[in-house]
């Protein structure tokens, strides 16, 4: 364990030039945008195509679906429930 740490502060240790240390900085601003900016997964993809269906399912079991009753549950149920709905 002693020599993996000592091999840490050498290389901390070790001059950089500002090129080369701009050029890390400015990689891991990139890394990090783009990790911010990410896609969601294909799980969540699947998740969110399924929830308005699941909605209109489970407020089709209360009410009729022409009524104004349904209309508010199911408003109710993406807003609450569905990601972006």
């Amino acid at each position: 364990m002693n020599t993996k740490f000592d091999e840490l502060t050498k290389a901390m240790a070790q001059s950089v030039t500002r090129r080369a240390a701009l050029k890390k900085f400015s990689l891991g601003l990139a890394g990090m945008a783009l990790a911010m900016l990410g896609l969601p997964n294909k799980a969540s993809a699947v998740t969110l195509r399924k929830c308005p269906d699941q909605c209109w399912r489970s407020c089709r079991k209360q009410f009729p679906v022409a009524s104004a009753d349904f209309e508010a549950c199911y408003e109710w149920c993406l807003v609450e429930n569905c990601p972006f709905g």
